[in-house]
């Protein structure tokens, strides 16, 4: 599975990342995937290659970029409980730093370089993230609704935000960890969803910490990683080759 090293143009300078997409010639449809918060490294790159591995061209930005290339922390091969503290102390000034309009600007650059790839087909494309990155495929859903077909997020922090739901036209996914999100808490985002009319599924995963995806985490769940991917790939094959 071939995965190169990228430059993405910005209007606030060039975001590191990579892209990862299937073996052989032809074009694919594009995803632009959103690590979550400690950002990309090895199980990120899983990740996307096993998402390329279903034939789409996966577009991954370190969207800290204005803070330094990737690695923008040093992290340990594992963040176990023991260091994800200290870990979390140092990303949150980079994370209060990511507005809501640098957000915005950097989904612009990464949808327009994710479409301008020669292996990326016509057509929508789709967003997905974790954690803080799932907010922010939601947003960039938003922002883009005639560009973005499909949009999922996992243990994500999602609310019933009325004025974010009622932009959105792409069908959408939403897998909760059981840590953060109450049954009260789910009924009252997917109410929001409905009036919002989004086609969506939202649940909470059983048993689920907050990071469930992430296998170089103690929050780690294999079922529910299996989970996602049940939810995840009919979402983008309905929504990216049906549309």
């Amino acid at each position: 599975m071939p995965i190169k090293t990228v430059q993405i143009p910005t209007t606030d300078g060039r975001a590191d990342g990579f892209a990862a997409f299937p073996d052989g010639d032809g074009r694919h449809p594009g995803v632009l995937l959103y690590a979550d918060a400690f950002g990309i490294r090895p199980v990120l790159r899983e990740l996307a290659g096993e998402l390329a591995g279903h034939g789409y061209y996966v577009l991954v930005p370190n969207f800290f970029y204005r803070h330094g290339p990737t690695p923008v922390i040093e992290l340990p091969e594992h963040i176990g409980e023991d260091v994800r503290p200290a870990l979390v102390e140092q990303l949150m000034p980079l994370v209060k730093a990511h507005t809501a309009e640098r957000i915005l600007r950097d989904a612009d650059a990464y949808l327009r370089f994710l479409t301008g790839q020669p292996e990326v087909s016509a057509g929508p494309v789709a967003v997905t993230g974790y954690c803080i990155g799932g907010l922010l495929a939601m947003r960039t859903a938003a922002a883009h609704p005639g560009r973005v077909a499909a949009v999922a997020g996992f243990h994500c922090p999602v609310d019933a935000d009325e004025h974010l739901l009622a932009k959105l036209t792409a069908r959408v996914h939403l897998g909760h960890a059981a840590t953060d999100m109450t049954p009260a808490t789910l009924a009252e985002l997917n109410q929001a969803l409905d009036a919002a009319r989004v086609n969506h599924t939202s649940e909470i995963y059983p048993g689920t910490l907050h990071g469930f995806t992430m296998s170089d985490t103690d929050a780690f769940n294999s079922a529910a990683l299996q989970r996602h991917w049940d939810r995840l790939l009919p979402l983008l094959g309905d929504s990216l080759t049906n549309s």
